[in-house]
């Protein structure tokens, strides 16, 4: 009996064999892939109805659409990125994303904060990272957080990330509502900010160029988005408020009160944040020049086609005369 099942294996194995290409790798296993997969990493958009200053904000029209579908469909073009969600307390809310066809889940209306939404809704999620994206991005560009992702797929000892700006207003800069981050020399974070730092006592451009720099950078803003490993996030939301998060209402200063490092990259975001009546205002006015920029790209190529028509026929008449 023992030998008969034996020989009735082999058999198998040689139909096996045969039946698929006569190739002995379609037996063989793939080898792990080197690439990380674009599962590994889920963009969760905390989204609450009340705030203070712009009340149902994640429902604020923009040229017709809630804004936090503009932010969804900001962060679904970002490359890399297997997964959106939204994370909301809000029934409102929630109708609103299923509505357009997003991704949502609800959540405690119990949290104090965007980053233990955040967790709640991580702790259900097997991802390597998790990308953070304040729902008041309206436009964030995809490069913006392929810039803050990379550092921790490249680093496995950065736990955190996010992303700044140089600000070149001195306006914005004394802006409380416009968070500014101070790095060291290698890009990490010293501290965030409202008020305007660092303090100019003299007039040095922030980008190193020196004083009298003809294009001053009077410091950096902090744009809101976050990426994390996943085990460091619900490390992090487990931390108590600290005194400087506190007086700051800024929750990434719990993770430097705690002592650990939140690494900040440099990206040329022209920034639209939505957290007033008047930011909505220029955030129509941006849409509205967008769309003015792709209609002028629209109509140049031809104009180029031209122009460039025009000089292939002068070279060949030049390349004519110097055969003749």
């Amino acid at each position: 009996m023992k030998v008969r099942d034996a020989l009735c294996q082999k058999a198998i194995a040689v139909f096996c064999f045969w039946g698929h290409g006569n190739s002995l790798t379609t037996l063989r296993r793939k080898p792990p892939s080197s690439k990380i997969e674009a599962a590994a990493v889920v963009a969760i958009i905390p989204a609450r109805f009340a705030s203070t200053r712009l009340p149902g904000k994640p429902l604020a029209e923009i040229a017709g659409k809630p804004m936090i579908q503009h932010v969804y469909e900001s962060v679904s073009r970002a490359r890399g990125v297997g997964r959106v969600l939204v994370a909301t307390d809000d029934g409102r809310i929630e109708r609103a994303v299923r509505g357009f066809g997003g991704e949502v889940v609800l959540t405690s209306r119990d949290h104090a904060s965007g980053t233990d939404r955040l967790a709640e809704a991580a702790r259900k999620l097997s991802a390597r990272w998790v990308v953070n994206v304040q729902g008041d991005l309206p436009f964030v560009r995809p490069q913006t957080i392929a810039a803050a992702l990379r550092p921790l797929q490249r680093d496995p000892s950065i736990l955190m990330g996010t992303v700044c700006t140089p600000i070149r207003d001195e306006s914005e800069w004394r802006n409380p509502n416009v968070v500014k981050v101070v790095r060291d020399a290698e890009g990490f974070a010293l501290y965030f900010s409202r008020a305007p730092i660092p303090f100019m006592r003299n007039d040095v451009s922030q980008d190193g160029k020196g004083p009298g720099a003809t294009a001053k950078v009077w410091g950096y803003r902090h744009l809101g988005l976050y990426v994390y490993r996943r085990e460091f996030l619900l490390e992090f939301a487990r931390l108590r408020p600290a005194p400087i998060e506190r007086a700051e209402g800024l929750e990434q200063l719990r993770a430097l009160w705690g002592g650990r490092r939140i690494f900040v990259a440099e990206v040329s975001e022209s920034c639209v944040e939505v957290d007033t009546p008047e930011d909505l205002i220029k955030a129509e006015n941006y849409l509205r020049q967008l769309a003015d920029g792709e209609g002028r790209e629209a109509r140049e190529p031809a104009g180029r086609t031209r122009a460039a028509q025009r000089r292939d026929s002068r070279r060949s008449l030049k390349g004519a005369h110097g055969r003749g």
